[in-house]
């Protein structure tokens, strides 16, 4: 089969590998397709990614998949299923890691609930609690963007976000749009972004009442404007040391604050005398399972559109992966569809 491989940092390219065997609870998917996700993907493809692979590696954490087999074990999963997070398996033998996956022809989806059931222990099984069916009437291109609306909202609810809260995200990429539409779903106002000027409309469609430049240098003074006292949750979606800072500032007393993007993990430094007082830290933490059912009703009732977010009429083929993340870089869009 052909996968999009990190070779060495630097050089990504599309080889063929073998197709994976499916045990006894796999099912075998055929990847339908997959989206980018620029900070996970460039940052691995550079070779700069937090937890990096021993290269080369399969790229790919955003893919949807068919069921054209299952193991005999398997009793959640039937032949026909669109399945979340679908890659392929580890390939030892082949001396072949993976970043997930899932820019792969085909993937394995593991039935998680039953090997459970059979009391096998969790280190076998809680890793593929990210494969979920996904209900037949979701377009499986659109649904290539539940698994970026999972990781979000899960951590923005976690983060205790409601209605009547205000948020402010900086950063203006897939994830930050992902936590202006949750907060817009859940109620929350006012809801600001400070991002990039060339993404100021598709954060209005996709929730924002206010939008900052963040190139300007007063942009922190056009926050406080709105809200004075600070808002409740913030949301650093970039993860730099500067765009941090900036988001500290504009923390209430008593509010919450986070850290999504990881830029500068590991690096990044606060000044608690930039805050404005008292504030709750909120670990990057998001369980994907958890946030499904909601993610998928939000789906299906029109309240989140993958439009938004990329191209679905135009994907781009595997062949051709290498020139959507050149358009990424380019910041030409905010993600791309990729037709595996």
């Amino acid at each position: 089969m052909k996968a999009a491989i990190v070779i060495i940092p630097g050089v990504l390219e599309v080889q063929d590998v073998h197709a994976p065997i499916p045990g006894k609870y796999d099912a075998l998917c055929e990847i339908l397709y997959g989206a980018t996700c620029t900070g996970t993907d460039l940052h691995l493809i550079d070779g700069v990614f937090p937890w990096p692979p021993v290269y080369p590696a399969i790229l790919g954490h955003e893919s949807v998949g068919r069921v054209v087999e299952v193991g005999r074990g398997v009793r959640n999963f039937q032949v026909g299923d669109l399945v979340t997070r679908v890659g392929a398996p580890l390939m030892p033998q082949a001396g072949m890691d993976v970043c997930w996956g899932g820019f792969s022809e085909f993937g394995i989806a593991r039935d998680h609930w039953e090997m459970r059931r059979a009391g096998l222990p969790p280190e076998k099984w809680s890793g593929n609690r990210v494969n979920q069916v996904v209900p037949p009437s979701i377009d499986p291109r659109a649904a290539t963007m539940i698994i970026t609306w999972r990781e979000t909202f899960s951590y923005l609810s976690r983060m205790g976000l409601g209605n009547g809260a205000s948020l402010l995200v900086v950063g203006s990429g897939g994830n930050g749009l992902s936590f202006l539409a949750h907060a817009a779903n859940l109620g929350a106002a006012p809801i600001a972004m400070a991002g990039s000027p060339a993404r100021k409309k598709v954060a209005l469609k996709a929730g924002a009442s206010d939008f900052f430049d963040y190139r300007q240098p007063d942009w922190p003074a056009q926050a406080t404007r709105l809200c004075p006292a600070g808002f409740d949750f913030v949301i650093d979606a970039v993860g730099r040391q500067s765009s941090a800072q900036s988001a500290l500032g504009q923390v209430r007393r008593g509010g919450a604050f986070g850290v999504y993007g990881v830029d500068d993990f590991g690096q990044a430094l606060l000044d608690p005398f930039k805050a404005r007082g008292p504030f709750r830290w909120q670990p990057n933490e998001y369980d994907e399972a958890e946030a499904h059912g909601r993610v998928v009703d939000f789906v299906l009732s029109g309240k989140l559109d993958a439009s938004l977010w990329m191209d679905l009429e135009q994907p781009y083929p595997l062949a051709r992966i290498g020139e959507a993340y050149a358009s990424l870089r380019r910041k030409e869009a905010v993600k791309i569809l990729i037709e595996v």
